[in-house]
C-alpha cells in the first residue's frame, strides 16, 4: 500500500513539474551586441631619450595629464612661446637629481622618467611664480587615480631657465614626445 501511495505521489510531482514547465514563459536570448574593437595602438616609440630644439621662450603656466585608449599624457603648457618650439629632453632615470642641488628627489612607480622642458617656472623679468611648483611634492592640481601607466608625477625644479619634473610609471615603457605651438607632450604607453 506504501509503495503504491509513493508511487501515486512522484507521478502527481512529475506532472505538477511538467505543467511548470510548460506554463513558464519562454525565454529568448537578449540580442547579441558587438564588443566595439580595441583601439589599434601605435608601437615603435620606443625607450630611449629624445630631445627637441633648445629655446628660451616664456614661463610654464601649467602642468596637466590625461588619459587616453593606449597611453597616459602630460602636457607642459607654455603660451608664451607662440609658434616657436620649446626645448625639452625626456629620458629614463634611475633617480631624479634635482638641478643646483643634486638632492634625490623620491618618484614612485615601477621606473623614472626625467622631464626637463626649457621654460621656468617663473617670469624671468620679475622672478614672481608662474607654476606653483615646489621641490619634492606632487604636482598642483593632478590626481593620478585611475591612470593605467602613471604613478607618480613630482616637481623637481626650476633652475636657469628650465622646469625639471619626475614622472613615475608602472615599467620601462615606450614614450613619445611632440610639441604644439605652445606646449610639450609626452604620452606614455600602457603596454609594449
Amino acid at each position: 500500500m506504501r509503495a503504491k501511495r509513493f508511487g501515486l505521489v512522484l507521478a502527481a510531482l512529475v506532472m505538477a513539474c511538467a505543467g511548470v514547465a510548460v506554463a513558464a514563459p519562454a525565454v529568448t536570448a537578449a540580442p547579441t551586441v558587438a564588443a566595439a574593437p580595441a583601439p589599434a595602438c601605435p608601437t615603435g616609440w620606443g625607450s630611449l631619450p629624445k630631445s627637441g630644439t633648445d629655446a628660451d621662450l616664456g614661463a610654464l603656466r601649467d602642468i596637466r595629464t590625461g588619459r587616453h585608449d593606449c597611453y597616459d599624457r602630460v602636457v607642459f603648457d607654455v603660451p608664451t612661446a607662440g609658434t616657436d618650439a620649446i626645448g625639452y629632453t625626456v629620458q629614463y632615470v634611475d633617480a631624479v637629481h634635482q638641478d643646483g642641488s643634486g638632492r634625490v628627489i623620491p618618484v614612485s612607480g615601477g621606473a623614472i622618467i626625467e622631464i626637463r622642458v626649457a621654460a621656468p617656472s617663473y617670469d624671468p623679468e620679475t622672478g614672481a611664480a608662474t607654476y606653483p611648483g615646489r621641490a619634492g611634492r606632487t604636482l598642483p592640481g593632478v590626481d593620478l587615480t585611475g591612470y593605467r601607466t602613471f604613478r607618480d608625477a613630482r616637481f623637481a625644479s626650476s633652475f636657469e631657465g628650465d622646469t625639471q619634473v619626475g614622472l613615475g610609471v608602472r615599467a620601462r615603457l615606450p614614450f613619445r614626445v611632440f610639441q604644439l605651438p605652445d606646449r610639450v607632450v609626452v604620452d606614455v604607453a600602457h603596454t609594449w
